[in-house]
């Protein structure tokens, strides 16, 4: 059968400009500020001037203050603090150490902001995941780049920049157009998130800025191509693995899914690269909210819909290392896939405006002028979308295979286990949580023991613990023989089947739930699920009081798996739920207001 569907590069370009930034300062009052008696006064500090203070964190720091210039030097001279620069607005102290809560309790202080370092986004992504810690050893080891680690980047092509000089192995057409120069900017933008390295002061850094890049072009000048172009591509990565050393595939690309992804050819393609022994990693889609602004499930793009690709959801880090802040992308697509039912993404990951290499002559950067930064040379692209944090995903997995031969199923448990929950989502949201290579790395390197925090950014970053495969698969079998082998690894392992519509219950009109399913703390893993007291999806139930579920065709206007399905802010379910050829419910479920058993 000739498979000719479309497939298109997953970046999000709506919605992105930002409007001007207004500096607004509240005329000086000419008395100190008052607090209430018996309450000591604190100025409102940002959020990591916070942190510091909390944490007994008294070194020297420098910290905007918005005052009259007479107010900054009272101030100034009352803590020994000295103005580095005057604004038009106020000043930036630096504060000496100990000083801090001082000053914050100054009555002539109301705010004080930390004088934040700015960089390109991309030099914002390798801090916020812990990328920059791996590079320069600080997770207690040798440093790790990439360096030796092939990556195959299947997209609109790699052009040749200086930051990727004497690293793209070879360039390859799969478009017949010619030429592998990336006249779209897409893969070269791409490419640059995982292997950038920096020439000038100033460039950004990719995750694993050592690695070689396999230029395979399947996407033309507007940034679409075929399917049949991505599976030869990806036969070309398998069949020349060993020669170019390729150990990690990056699909940030995508279709609607139109069938199960054992009938799927590029689900296939995926499948062969897997049992091949490379690491493939998907973008899960850009089709999370609907048109009107709705959070919209069931949208996951192929081949992220494969259980044997890592599939990656966006997180928007709102431009800082701190994680704390960290939010899931509203584009990025949610789950379960369509046809198959699997808990996607796998995990998510920075996406969002990120900034990196722009190809000569691009086309995005001439349809979105708006969206480069910098001048000449200098220039570069800044993209949104789960393209985005794919990218990001295949870096950190080449720091990983650069450390160690790891298979799929042991680079995929890494990269799960060391991520950390996104409060407020759940599952088929953001999967594991948010990527954090440093947590990954320190558990290759502790041969699976489990690392339950680490710190990045100077925050503690616990680990979710969190891993799923869908069961009668050859990855399941795979992860289960590497959880076998490392005993410890996490505290928590979540086995995930098909999030089931299927046969065999339904309620509220058209929902079919049946099969198999886990979402609980304790581990189950046979044919037959046992539901805990608490649903927990991902330890909370985040379904908001709507969920629209996709239209596959047309990715989110009209919701097409039942009507509207409205869950209660509380979700009730039996003590105990077990799931098998019989649908047993023991004491009361509490659903719709009518439900309704069997098929």
């Amino acid at each position: 059968m000739k498979f000719t569907h479309r497939i298109m590069a997953l970046f999000h370009l709506r919605g992105q400009q930002s409007g001007p930034i207004v500096l607004m300062a509240a005329a000086a009052l000419v008395m100190p500020a008052v607090t209430s008696w018996g309450e000591p006064h604190r100025a409102h500090l940002s959020e990591d001037l916070e942190q510091r203070l909390s944490a007994g964190d008294g070194a020297e720091t420098r910290v905007i203050l918005t005052a009259t210039q007479a107010r900054v030097d009272a101030v100034a001279a009352r803590h020994g603090a000295r103005v580095v620069t005057r604004l038009s607005t106020g000043a930036v102290l630096s504060v000496p150490a100990g000083a801090l809560a001082p000053l914050a309790a100054d009555l002539d202080v109301d705010q004080l902001s930390s004088d934040q370092i700015v960089r390109s986004h991309m030099a914002v992504t390798d801090p916020a995941i812990g990328a920059d810690l791996v590079q320069s050893g600080g997770w207690g080891g040798t440093g790790l780049n990439g360096a030796g680690v092939g990556v195959a980047v299947i997209d609109s092509g790699v052009s040749m920049v200086p930051e990727l000089r004497g690293r793209i192995t070879v360039n390859v057409d799969f478009t017949k157009s010619g030429s592998a120069i990336d006249r779209f900017g897409h893969g070269t933008h791409i490419a640059g998130i995982i292997g950038s390295s920096p020439t000038y002061a100033g460039d950004v850094t990719g995750v694993a800025p050592a690695v070689r890049i396999i230029n395979l072009k399947v996407l033309n000048d507007k940034g679409e191509g075929y399917a049949s172009a991505v599976i030869a591509a990806i036969d070309y990565a398998i069949a020349n693995r060993a020669k170019f050393g390729i150990k990690v595939l990056n699909l940030s690309l995508g279709a609607p899914v139109v069938q199960r992804y054992a009938d799927d050819p590029l689900d296939q393609a995926v499948e062969r690269a897997y049992r091949a022994g490379l690491i493939v990693v998907a973008a899960a889609g850009n089709n999370g909210r609907t048109s009107d602004g709705r959070a919209l499930f069931g949208a996951i793009a192929s081949p992220g819909n494969s259980p044997y690709a890592i599939t990656v959801g966006a997180l928007n880090t709102k431009q800082t290392v701190f994680r704390s802040d960290d939010v899931l992308a509203t584009y990025s697509s949610k789950g379960p896939t369509r046809f198959d039912h699997l808990v996607k993404p796998d995990l998510v990951a920075p996406g969002n405006r990120i900034t990196s290499l722009l190809a000569p002559n691009a086309l995005i950067a001439q349809q979105y002028p708006e969206k480069v930064i910098g001048t000449g040379a200098n220039a570069k692209l800044e993209l949104s979308g789960t393209s985005m944090a794919a990218a990001v995903v295949s870096g950190a997995a080449a720091l990983l295979a650069q450390k160690v031969a790891l298979t799929p199923a042991a680079a995929r448990a890494l990269l799960q286990l060391g991520s950390s929950e996104l409060a407020g989502t759940g599952l088929l949201a953001s999967g594991a949580g948010s990527l954090n290579v440093m947590a990954s790395v320190a558990m290759l390197a502790g041969h699976g023991r489990a690392v339950t925090q680490t710190k990045i950014a100077g925050q503690i970053v616990p680990t979710g613990g969190r891993l799923f495969a869908p069961s009668g698969t050859a990855l399941a079998k795979d992860t289960a023989a590497v959880l076998g082998n490392n005993a410890l690894w996490g505290d928590t392992v979540v086995w995930a089947d098909t999030v089931v519509w299927a046969d065999t219950v339904v309620w509220a009109d058209t929902v079919v739930w049946a099969d198999t399913v886990v979402w609980a703390d304790t581990v189950v893993w046979a044919d037959t699920v046992v539901w805990a007291d608490t649903v927990v999806w991902a330890d909370t139930v985040v379904w908001p009081d709507t969920v629209v579920w996709a239209d596959f065709a047309i990715w989110g206007d009209t919701a097409v798996w039942g009507d509207t399905v409205v869950w209660a802010d509380t979700v009730v379910w039996a003590d105990t739920v077990v799931w098998a050829d019989t649908v047993v419910w023991a004491d009361t479920v509490v659903w719709a207001d009518s439900v309704v058993w069997g098929d």
